[in-house]
């Protein structure tokens, strides 16, 4: 009697770090500051949005240093994503100061590159293992 071996492709479900939810976080409240930037053209309460959404971003980039500490620290690991979470908190800190002083040729852009980076941020901690996984149609 002969046996098959069988394998699945059932992956074990994934958990997320602190520090990959901290950046998912950020992404996405950068993300909500570029939706209500167009809200505060276009509507009467874009500029509320807008300014509770600046302190929400910040917020989230301080929480990004924490989760790199705090995934630094325990671990022993490589403290990069320190510098990367300071940079952004840098960024963030810049963004809010051109955007009080109403400098929008350098707060937008600005907005812009931080968006693009913290996407970045957010793919270079996926697993390799996880990248261009999709289903099979088999």
């Amino acid at each position: 009697m002969a046996t098959e071996a069988t394998t699945t492709n059932a992956a074990a479900p994934h958990r997320y770090s602190f520090l990959q939810i901290a950046t998912a976080l950020q992404t996405l409240t950068i993300f909500v500051q570029a939706v209500s930037a167009g809200l505060l053209f276009t509507t009467a309460y874009g500029e509320v949005l807008h300014d509770v959404g600046a302190r929400v971003m910040y917020g989230s980039s301080m929480l990004y240093v924490l989760a790199a500490v705090l995934a630094w620290r325990p671990g022993g690991g490589s403290p990069r994503q320190i510098w990367y979470a300071t940079g952004f908190l840098a960024l963030a800190s810049a963004q809010v100061a051109v955007g009080i002083a109403h400098i929008s040729s350098v707060h937008v852009p600005l907005g812009v590159l931080m968006f693009g980076l913290s996407v970045l941020a957010l793919a270079r901690q996926v697993p390799s293992g996880h990248r261009g996984q999709g289903r099979s149609t088999r």
